[in-house]
């Protein structure tokens, strides 16, 4: 049996590699996995993306499925509960952050219709695809994840800086950066 190429960054851990081959890089039009992206990458800042998937399950569960109604709500009492919860990453600052995103996200749904249609306007619907042979040349912000950070920080998001949206948008499919030669990256 031959062996698929992947991308070389998620190679050596089963976690790792089911993210690549089943999420990483698939375009996301759905708000609720639009939000919960957009906030596990929030948590990701300074931290590797790994650390943030293995406790995906448990950020789940802390925070009611990622669901930004409810944390839009959030009283400090709840707040104080997730930065005593050691299955998340216990951050004050970006657990703040993740009850004025929730807010902010909404305010976005209402001015768009939603989410999707706010951040996918910025590629007018449609995945960049890049080409890259080695996954180390891809960039780790662009132009354009600079005017889209610029722009939720305006609306209000936190956390929210040119490399932590340029992660989005490759989690989200908004940008193909998959390998050339990774099985990915024409099925993507």
């Amino acid at each position: 049996m031959t062996q698929k190429h992947r991308c070389g960054w998620c190679i050596g851990d089963p976690l790792y590699e089911a993210y690549h081959d089943e999420e990483w890089g698939l375009p996301v039009y759905d708000d609720d996995t639009l939000f919960e992206f957009l906030i596990l990458e929030t948590f990701q800042a300074g931290l590797s993306w790994i650390t943030v998937l293995r406790k995906r399950e448990n950020f789940r569960k802390a925070f009611d499925n990622f669901n930004y109604k409810k944390i839009a709500k959030y009283n400090q009492n709840k707040i104080d509960d997730l930065l005593q919860d050691a299955g998340i990453i216990r951050n004050k600052l970006k657990i703040n952050a993740t009850v004025t995103n929730a807010q902010a996200f909404m305010k976005t749904q209402e001015e768009f219709g939603n989410f999707s249609n706010y951040i996918w306007g910025f590629v007018d619907g449609k995945p960049i695809k890049n080409a890259f042979e080695d996954y180390k040349k891809a960039p780790a912000n662009t132009p354009l994840s600079d005017t889209i950070s610029k722009d939720l920080k305006k609306r209000g998001f936190k956390f929210v800086g040119t490399t932590v949206i340029y992660a989005h948008m490759q989690a989200t499919g908004m940008v193909n950066d998959h390998e050339v030669n990774c099985f990915r990256y024409h099925e993507v």
